[in-house]
């Protein structure tokens, strides 16, 4: 079968149809902590939500955690816009067993709708509207505090967690000061504590780079954390890696710097050009950054030497996996530059044998209706498999994707931000599961809501 084929199997079901992907799915779920799989079905149909919030299947409910407009419990203000990136994280302190802290991203940009609020220690650039807010849940996903965990930063997309159990939370900007009212250089990373916000403050990690960030993955072995670029437009983003001076030390190591360097495949200028699934590269190469800071040329643009560097279209999830780091191309498209046209790919990289691996092509020979379109925020789940938040056109979905390449529909938006006759639903994002596995927590990007989902995981 093609590479750049799904194919499509009928039959009923929530949109009746199955996905079967070539290659070796098998890779993707090494080191998932359960063994069993789902199968074919997923968790049966999606039942429509008479309250118009969120479709799921038969035995699952939800409960509302948060939404955009709202008061903070804290009273800092309303609840920000644009719900991103998001990590859970177990209670730590005695009195906090079987509590959760949430990470929450927002993506706001100049003109975001509801800004972070501006608290004292705890923002960077107070013309700034992004940032983050964390939210601590009791056992049974009740809402405990929320509150402002980072504010003044700038379009917080995506990041992820550290071994030591805090949020990387990424600026996809590269603004300078002077530039939309900002009075600082954003383009940062910033470490953030969901437990104790004021222990981590807002201190930009300056030497994992400036550029528009996307994702972040730590090796839990070597402490190298990976970094995806978040780049549509040509020159594409790149794949980083950020040595640390103080590898795996605790909250505020990073802030003692380190080496970053971009990714080469050798001959290969675009990863769209591959199509092929189960492609492997080896001697995969790793570049200096000339210019971390950028200061005055974007990274992708600085001379990597005459051997060049290895640039990809809208690098966004990124995530660590029994011993490799996988990272998604949400899609490329060759109107933009892209050397060949796809719907997502998902790429291995394993950095014991520095070989570098095809593992999904989604597209573009198939129907855009249909499953999997433009993969962004992506987890592991409890069920062995995979689940994929999409960012597309149309519905909007959680899908899950199991062992042997099924796609099933885990959730649906059912918030029509569009008209009856022209519908329009928010993308998803920040999927990711409680420590204990028995609850997923998702944004709907717009009305920025955040759910919890409880139901038969195991099932």
């Amino acid at each position: 079968m093609s590479a750049t084929r799904r194919q499509i199997l009928a039959r009923s079901g929530a949109l009746g149809a199955g996905i079967v992907f070539s290659g070796a799915l098998s890779e993707l779920f090494t080191g998932t902590a359960a063994a069993q799989d789902l199968g074919h079905t997923g968790y049966g149909p999606l039942v429509p939500d008479p309250d118009g919030l969120l479709d799921l299947p038969e035995g699952f409910r939800y409960q509302v955690l948060s939404r955009e407009g709202d008061q903070l419990r804290s009273g800092e203000g309303e609840v920000p816009s644009n719900h991103d990136g998001m990590a859970a994280f177990a209670g730590r302190s005695a009195g906090g067993h079987g509590r959760t802290h949430l990470v929450r991203n927002h993506e706001n940009r100049v003109t975001g709708k509801v800004p972070v609020p501006t608290i004292d220690g705890l923002t960077y650039d107070p013309m700034g509207k992004g940032g983050c807010t964390a939210l601590t849940l009791d056992a049974r996903n009740n809402v405990l505090s929320e509150r402002v965990a980072i504010a003044g930063t700038a379009v917080n997309c995506a990041g992820g967690p550290t071994p030591w159990g805090t949020w990387l939370t990424c600026e996809e900007t590269e603004d300078k000061a002077g530039t939309n009212g900002y009075t600082k250089d954003h383009g940062f990373i910033f470490e953030v504590d969901g437990a104790d916000p004021r222990r981590s403050g807002a201190v930009p990690l300056t030497a994992m780079g400036r550029f528009q960030h996307e994702a972040i993955a730590v090796d839990p072995k070597r402490g190298i954390v990976y970094e995806t670029e978040d780049a549509f437009l040509k020159p594409f983003g790149l794949f980083y890696r950020f040595l640390p001076n103080k590898p795996l030390g605790g909250l505020g190591s990073l802030r003692a710097g380190g080496r970053l360097q971009a990714m080469r495949v050798p001959g290969v200028p675009d990863l769209s050009s591959i199509q092929e699934t189960g492609t492997c590269f080896e001697g995969i190469e790793w570049v200096d950054v000339p210019d971390p800071l950028a200061a005055q040329t974007p990274v992708r643009l600085q001379d990597f030497g005459p051997k060049g560097i290895t640039h990809a279209q809208k690098l966004e999830g990124c995530y660590w996996g029994g011993s490799c780091v996988y990272f998604v191309s949400s899609f490329a498209r060759s109107a933009d530059g892209s050397a060949a046209d796809h719907y997502g790919q998902i790429w291995r990289y394993d950095p014991s044998a520095r070989r570098l691996t095809l593992v999904i092509v989604f597209g573009p020979d198939t129907d855009v209706q249909l499953p999997g379109e433009s993969p962004d925020n992506i987890c592991l789940a409890p069920s062995g498999g995979l689940m994929v938040c999409e960012d597309g056109n149309g519905a909007q979905h959680v899908f899950g994707v199991t062992r042997r390449g099924e796609v099933y529909a885990m959730a649906r938006n059912a918030q029509n931000i569009g008209t009856a006759e022209e519908p329009e639903w928010g993308e998803f994002a920040g999927v990711t599961f409680s420590p204990d596995g028995r609850t997923m927590f998702v944004n709907c990007y717009t009305p920025g809501t955040t759910f919890a989902v409880t139901g038969p995981w195991r099932r």
